[in-house]
């Protein structure tokens, strides 16, 4: 009888099984096996348990089992299941065996799955020597037999995939950026991005897919499923990552893309590029040779409001986020660095701009070591284009600023937002009220008279003042400590006569 997990239940074995199986491998990298062999697992479990109930349907029929299998979601042929690599595990040559098993999968599957097990499981200079490299997948082949998904609801298997993704993202340190936001800010951008019914919500720096799964929920919440998920990644096996938390969620009609979105934006229909309602991201921070030396020239005219540092691509990925959203209607929650709210030069003409176009709608500062990848501070911008000239809210001129940099709970590697902040944060955001100390709206003239600085701590007054010494009531408590401290050096007399010592 199989085995019905529960999400923590689930979560634990296989992290236990990721992690026994650990050698000399770097974590990042090592993910990419480990993730991988967790989705290879979830089809094989999964085709078994459709593959009985079409037999009984279609009697010994396999080609019309395999059509059907194929049309609802995947096939797996014969001899490329699970069980059967666990059959052979103890051969030489595992590493090739796996992956002939999985290409064959690829193909078979070529619509869905074409290309989507990146990693080599037969890779010397990834993986060791070849008794090294045995080691490891006899290991991970044996510990992963033992867990049955095939009774697991889909999105307890989902969950403890990006479980897994987070808990890899842990130990990988500033790699982690590469491939995920810590969940509970990523839960925090989604809620702040308000998406709808029948929503298109893109991120153009999706990483694993992790915001855009979650962007997805906060569509669900409003009980129904009616939306669409889009995005586009430059990391190869971070883009493999995305496609299999979709697989895994159900979300495999997401349309995802393998490139670098501010050099080849890929997301386009019409020779023009795609408009969302939604865009969400986390894009990685100041980024170098970004691509500024080709933004003047740029087909989609994305960089009219100016060309960002060449060493500072944080701009860039903002103004593609904003030229992607719908005119009039579209939303941007971007994850940006505290020096986006108030450099100069380039940055500081692109951001008055946007300022002056009265798109800018709350600035929310966050607290320092949130993420893995940099113990700084950071912010969320959102960017209304409704209050565009012709939008239901361009008489909307204010700007939100949100100083929640004490919202957290501390951590051991990281400091963690609860959901007490999370709530906090988005009712203020919600609600658009000034709050002591927290939050306060703040007009045009204001900013403009600030030289179009969104710094935080400007408009948001966080100073404490120390509360006042009673000089009294300290005397009061010294004169009442004066006789314990008599009677304590007189006892210590003692004992030190008793021990010899004058």
């Amino acid at each position: 009888m199989t085995k019905k997990y529960t999400q923590e239940d689930l979560n634990n074995v296989l992290w236990a099984a990721a992690d026994s199986s650990r050698t000399a491998v770097d974590g990042g990298v090592y993910k990419d096996y480990v993730l991988s062999m967790l989705f290879f697992k979830y089809l094989s479990d999964l085709s078994k348990k459709q593959y009985e109930k079409y037999k009984k349907r279609f009697s010994d029929d396999e080609k019309r089992i395999a059509e059907k299998m194929k049309v609802d979601r995947f096939y797996l042929p014969p001899k490329t299941s699970f069980d059967y690599i666990y059959s052979i595990h103890e051969q030489d040559n595992i590493g090739e065996e796996i992956n002939k098993v999985l290409h064959k999968i690829e193909d078979i599957n070529k619509t869905k799955l074409e290309g989507v097990f990146s990693v080599d499981f037969n890779s010397e200079a990834v993986l060791g020597r070849q008794d090294q490299r045995n080691k490891m997948l006899r290991h991970l082949v044996n510990d992963f037999h033992k867990i049955d998904l095939s009774d697991t609801d889909e999105d307890i298997i989902g969950n403890s995939y990006m479980y897994m993704i987070e808990k890899f993202g842990a130990d990988a340190g500033k790699k982690a950026g590469e491939f995920f936001t810590t969940k509970t800010v990523a839960t925090l951008v989604a809620m702040l991005a308000q998406p709808k019914d029948g929503n298109r919500i893109c991120d153009p720096a999706m990483g694993s897919g992790g915001l855009l799964l979650l962007a997805g929920k906060e569509v669900e919440k409003q009980g129904t499923k009616n939306y669409a998920l889009y995005g586009q990644e430059s990391t190869g096996s971070t883009y493999q990552l995305a496609r299999m938390n979709m697989f895994l969620h159900g979300k495999d009609s997401a349309r995802l893309e393998w490139g670098d979105t501010l050099n080849n934006p890929l997301l386009v229909e019409n020779d023009k590029l795609m408009k969302f309602d939604v865009v969400i991201a986390n894009p990685p921070f100041s980024l170098k040779k970004w691509g500024a030396e080709n933004a003047e020239h740029d087909r989609y005219n994305r960089f009219f409001r100016g060309v960002p540092p060449k060493d500072k691509g944080d701009y860039a990925f903002v103004s593609h986020m904003i030229e992607v959203a719908k005119p009039k209607t579209g939303r941007v929650a971007v994850i940006v660095p505290h020096g986006v709210l108030f450099r100069s030069g380039a940055e500081g003409k692109i951001r008055q701009q946007l300022l002056e176009e009265n798109v800018i709608d709350t600035v929310i500062g966050l607290p320092a070591g949130l993420f893995q990848t940099t113990g700084i501070p950071v912010a969320i911008l959102i960017i209304d284009r409704s209050r565009e000239m012709g939008g239901a809210n361009e008489k909307k001129k204010d700007v939100l600023f949100i100083e929640a940099s004490k919202e957290f709970k501390p951590g051991k590697a990281q400091n963690i937002l609860t959901d007490e902040n999370i709530k906090k944060i988005y009712n203020t955001y919600v609600n658009r009220k000034d709050i002591d100390k927290f939050s306060r709206k703040v007009n045009f003239d204001e900013i403009k008279e600030n030289d179009f600085n969104l710094n935080i701590t400007r408009y948001v007054d966080t100073f404490e003042e120390e509360a006042e010494i009673d000089i009294s009531a300290n005397l009061k408590e010294l004169a009442e400590l004066e006789p314990k401290l008599e009677k304590l050096e007189k006892e210590m007399a003692v004992y030190l006569k008793e021990l010899g010592i004058k």
